[in-house]
C-alpha cells in the first residue's frame, strides 16, 4: 500500500534525537509521541529520516513510534551516507540492514544515497537491495543533474530506475530549479523531494531580529546574522498567507507545493504537524510565486549547507 502519488508533504525527523546539537532541541521519545499520533491522526503517514539524523537516534524514535501502526499504512525513507560507511563488504548493505533493526521493518519505501561521494562506487551497491525486493523505491539526494543522469544509467543497465531525487529547495535556494533537475525529474517520472523548505525555521515567521534563533545552536550560527535581511521576505509570505488563510510557513510550503516539489517538512512540534496538514490543498497564483522569488532574490541572502554545492555550477 504505497501512497506516493497521494501524499503532498513528508514529515522530516532530521531533528528527531538532536540533543542540542544542531537545532537546539532535546526532546524525549513521549513528546515525540504527541508529534506522531497527531500526524497520523490527521492522515500524515509518510516519514523522512536517515541513519545520519542524531546518530541513529532518529531512526530510533521513529521505529518506536512505528510499533503501534500497521506497516503497509506507513511510507518509510531513509539514507545511506558514505562518510559513515563501514569496512564491510557492502558498507550500503551494512547500513542499510541497521536502518532495518531501528525501525522494526523488513523493508524500506525509498532509500537513498545521501550525498554525491562517489556515484561510480556506490550506486552500484545498492542494486542487490533492490533486487531483493528490501527496497521500493530507490533515490540520491545532493546530486547534480550530471550525477543524476550517471546514475539513471548505472541502475538502467540492472534492469532498475531512480525513482526520486531529494535536493535543497526553499525561497532562498533554487539552485536545482536554475540548474534544470526539476524540470529533468517531471520529464523522466522522478519526485522531487524538497527538504529545507521552512530553510530550518528561518521562513517560518518565528525568528526575527528581536526573537532569534537559541544562542549555541548551529541554526543560530547559520541564520541568525541572516535575519535583518529576510524581513521583507518574511512579511510578503505573511501578507500572502493571509489572502489564502495560510501562516507565514505555510506560505513558504505552498510555494514549494506549487514548483511541482514534494516537500519534507521537519516536524517537532504538534502545531507543525497541523501546519503541514493544512497547507496540502493551498494553491497560490502565477503572481504570488513570482513576488515571492522577487522579494527573495533581492535578499541576497545565501544558504547552501556546507555539505552542499550550488547546483547550478554543474551546468
Amino acid at each position: 500500500m504505497y501512497m506516493t502519488k497521494q501524499a503532498k508533504v513528508v514529515l522530516g525527523a532530521w531533528a528527531w534525537g538532536d540533543n542540542n546539537s544542531y537545532f537546539g532541541n532535546n526532546y524525549d521519545q513521549a513528546h515525540f509521541q504527541e508529534v506522531y499520533d497527531e500526524a497520523i491522526k490527521n492522515g500524515l503517514n509518510f516519514w523522512d529520516t536517515a541513519v545520519a539524523y542524531g546518530n541513529s537516534a532518529s531512526e530510533t524514535l521513529l521505529g518506536n513510534l512505528m510499533k503501534n501502526t500497521l506497516r503497509e499504512e506507513l511510507v518509510i525513507s531513509t539514507k545511506f551516507t558514505p562518510q559513515m560507511a563501514d569496512n564491510s563488504e557492502n558498507p550500503i548493505e551494512s547500513m542499510f540492514n541497521g536502518s532495518l533493526k531501528r525501525l522494526n521493518t523488513d523493508y524500506i519505501d525509498y532509500y537513498w544515497i545521501h550525498n554525491d561521494a562517489d556515484v561510480e562506487k556506490w550506486t552500484p551497491l545498492i542494486i542487490p537491495l533492490l533486487k531483493s525486493g528490501k527496497i521500493k523505491h530507490v533515490g540520491v539526494s545532493n546530486h547534480t543533474l550530471t550525477e543524476i543522469k550517471r546514475v539513471q544509467e548505472i541502475l538502467g543497465e540492472a534492469g532498475f530506475k531512480l525513482d526520486a531525487v531529494q535536493n535543497h529547495l526553499s525561497l532562498l535556494d533554487r539552485t536545482s530549479e536554475q540548474a534544470g533537475i526539476l524540470d529533468y525529474c517531471k520529464e523522466n517520472d522522478i519526485t522531487f523531494f524538497a527538504y529545507m523548505v521552512l530553510e530550518q525555521g528561518a521562513l517560518t515567521g518565528k525568528y526575527n531580529v528581536d526573537n532569534p534563533f537559541p544562542a549555541g545552536s548551529v541554526r543560530a550560527h547559520v541564520y541568525n546574522n541572516k535575519l535583518p535581511q529576510l524581513t521583507d521576505l518574511i512579511n510578503t509570505l505573511h501578507e500572502i498567507g493571509q489572502r489564502h488563510d495560510l501562516s507565514t510557513a505555510q506560505t513558504a510550503m505552498a510555494w514549494a507545493l506549487a514548483k511541482g516539489a514534494l516537500p519534507i517538512i521537519g516536524v517537532t512540534k504538534v502545531k507543525q504537524v497541523d501546519d503541514a496538514a493544512g497547507v496540502a490543498q493551498s494553491h497560490l497564483t502565477t503572481e504570488e510565486i513570482e513576488t515571492l522569488e522577487e522579494v527573495a532574490d533581492k535578499a541576497g541572502v545565501n544558504t547552501i549547507g556546507s555539505w552542499e554545492q550550488d547546483m547550478r555550477e554543474d551546468k
